[in-house]
């Protein structure tokens, strides 16, 4: 294969896409040394490390299953116990130590009472996502975790929150709706057009993407389904990238400063 350099771009932004097996980057780096890079990495060398593949390591599929009702907050020294009040449907087979997501981010279930179902938060997380700002009456959206077997839907997602984004324009029509959230600049070189992002546990298509801000466009279903049927200008919702993007991204960085060096 025949060596190609990528159009030029800024070094210090390295940006790229990957669409099935295509890897497009902008930048001053050679395309086959890009693959070589990726056929060394732990991340390309697992063959089951794929989108749309569920693995050991994947916990929530990014298909809000819909939303629950804060009934208990309990505030301990140290952290808090919220518990939820969950449907029929999704109490079947829930146990003590499984794992459901609430606006993204993975708990683990520490108490079952019929269908109202309890769960520990420290502080850290109470700090860190939009769970620590609820009170009790609000609703979370909530996704059991992913069984081997079960169809992806979405993009595979960790529970684990990045950071929160700020909801900054809320844009409605006929059948839609587009939402325009604002991320700190330095975390923007992880949102890329076309590619998936968590938020508030819904894996989620971007759609525009300008300076420090991304927009997602949302269906009738996904307003009825979840949290952002609600969502209002000034709302702070949960982020979670797409890790797959974010190992390369990453990864194409640091080799591009080693090369400087």
């Amino acid at each position: 294969m025949t060596s190609k350099r990528c159009p030029k771009g800024s070094a210090k932004s390295v940006l790229l896409f990957v669409e099935g097996d295509l890897l497009r980057i902008l930048g001053y780096f050679p395309l086959a040394a890009i693959k070589t890079l990726l056929s060394r990495t732990k991340f390309n060398r697992d063959r089951s490390i794929r989108p749309r593949m569920l693995n050991r390591n994947l916990m929530f599929t990014g298909i809000v299953q819909g939303m629950a009702t804060l009934v208990v907050i309990n505030k301990k020294e140290l952290f808090q116990t919220h518990t939820i009040e969950l449907s029929d449907e999704m109490v079947e087979g829930l146990a003590i130590g499984a794992s459901v997501a609430h606006n993204g981010c993975c708990l683990t279930v520490t108490e079952i009472s019929g269908n109202q179902i309890a769960f520990d938060l420290m502080q850290a997380t109470l700090r860190l996502t939009n769970l620590g700002q609820l009170t009790v009456g609000d609703k979370v959206n909530v996704e059991r975790a992913a069984k081997f077997g079960d169809e992806i839907g979405g993009h595979s997602m960790s529970g684990h929150i990045t950071l929160m984004a700020n909801l900054v324009d809320v844009i409605k029509t006929e059948n839609n709706r587009t939402l325009w959230f604002e991320l700190p600049q330095e975390s923007m070189k992880y949102v890329l057009t076309k590619g998936y992002i968590g938020v508030d546990g819904c894996s989620l298509t971007i759609g525009e993407v300008e300076e420090n801000r991304f927009s997602v466009h949302l269906i009738p279903e996904t307003l009825n389904r979840t949290l952002f049927g609600s969502r209002e200008i000034g709302d702070q919702v949960n982020i979670e990238f797409d890790p797959q993007t974010q190992a390369i991204v990453d990864t194409v960085e640091r080799v591009l400063a080693n090369q400087k060096s």
